[in-house]
């Protein structure tokens, strides 16, 4: 299967999907061509820089994208067989937070500052099962205890303000889950936390998994967390999928130069003779280009340490190199047929 190739093959699946936004220097193309499926009880992460394009990814799926100024001018979204984008605002409204919800990356600027953390759960089961206002709150305790916040009928009277970092993490794991979605769309869910945190929330997303099926797509940045809870990757560039497959075959054997340079600037905990600890770790040159003025072919081309003549020139196409393993790189299909060194 290669990234283009995946037509009503999952729960949740994306294709060629473009978001644009409009912007007093022009359009700026967040979003280009991006295809992806995910399964039922699967986890995918999602990876890249900053810019990449992984939250507007998300937002688009949800139907958040802010109009006018954004517009998804491309492609389509299916859940569960039904194209999203042909829905009505009412019917769209029915399965975002209910079939499909988000953690958001900051929860400080997606709770509300004056209402309690209870009201805010309640309304969502509210809305979407019917529940009257002293059952949802009721119900919105024990989704607090589920995700383990101490005190939590206490906890569910008090204001986000109130609340740490972490635990307004779990706030917000607890709303997205509130009404059992079938998938779940994870931003970014541990930036900003403390590392022992940071552990707790993802055990704790993944255990809820378990217990509602529920289906993950993990934004990150982070290649080692995506290692240790994912089954397939997809890595972003540029508004891009430039590579994708299972975690294991990506961390075995990784094809396109990004995906090589992400790994190997990953801290090595543990050395031995025959790779050593490095001193400095190595770093991609340069920085993600302008959305608005991308470069002419490849966009990783001006960064890129194996380019080649047509990478300035042409945009590569998707190879599927082995099966279930999809690049978007000349070094995998050079012009003229001939093998190219990496």
């Amino acid at each position: 299967m290669t990234i283009g190739d995946i037509a009503g093959s999952g729960l949740l699946t994306v294709r060629d999907l473009d978001v644009r936004f409009d912007t007093p220097a022009g359009p700026l193309h967040a979003v280009r061509g991006v295809s992806f499926h995910l399964g039922r009880d699967e986890t995918l992460g999602i990876v890249g820089e900053s810019g990449s394009g992984k939250s507007v990814t998300a937002l688009a799926v949800l139907g958040l994208i802010p109009r006018p100024q954004g517009t998804v001018s491309g492609g389509g979204i299916f859940f569960d067989g039904d194209d999203l984008g042909t829905l009505s605002p009412e019917q769209l409204r029915k399965i975002r937070g209910n079939k499909i919800a988000m953690i958001f990356q900051e929860p400080m600027t997606c709770l509300n500052p004056v209402f309690t953390i209870g009201f805010q759960i309640a309304e969502a089961v509210r809305l979407h099962r019917g529940m009257r206002q002293r059952e949802a709150l009721d119900y919105a305790v024990e989704m607090l205890d589920k995700v383990g916040i101490p005190l939590p009928a206490r906890r569910s009277k008090e204001y986000p303000h109130q609340l740490s970092g972490g635990t307004r993490q779990r706030v917000m794991i607890a709303m997205a889950l509130a009404c059992n979605p079938q998938v779940l769309l994870a931003d970014e869910p541990t930036t900003s936390l403390d590392v022992t945190i940071q552990a707790q929330i993802i055990d704790l997303m993944l255990a809820l998994q378990q217990e509602y099926g529920t289906a993950i797509a993990l934004i990150s940045h982070d290649m080692g967390l995506v290692a240790e809870t994912c089954e397939r990757v997809a890595v972003m560039y540029a508004g891009k999928i430039v590579e994708e497959s299972t975690v294991a075959r990506v961390f075995a054997n990784p094809l396109h130069p990004y995906t090589v340079g992400l790994l190997a600037s990953i801290p090595q905990l543990r050395t031995t003779r025959a790779a050593p600890r490095k001193k400095k770790l190595p770093a991609i040159a340069g920085i993600v280009p302008n959305p608005v003025d991308l470069p002419q072919g490849c966009a990783f081309q001006p960064r890129c340490p194996k380019a080649l003549a047509v990478c300035a020139v042409r945009e590569p196409a998707v190879q599927q190199t082995a099966p279930g393993h999809s690049v978007r790189c000349w070094l995998y299909d050079p012009p003229g047929g001939v093998t190219a060194e990496h």
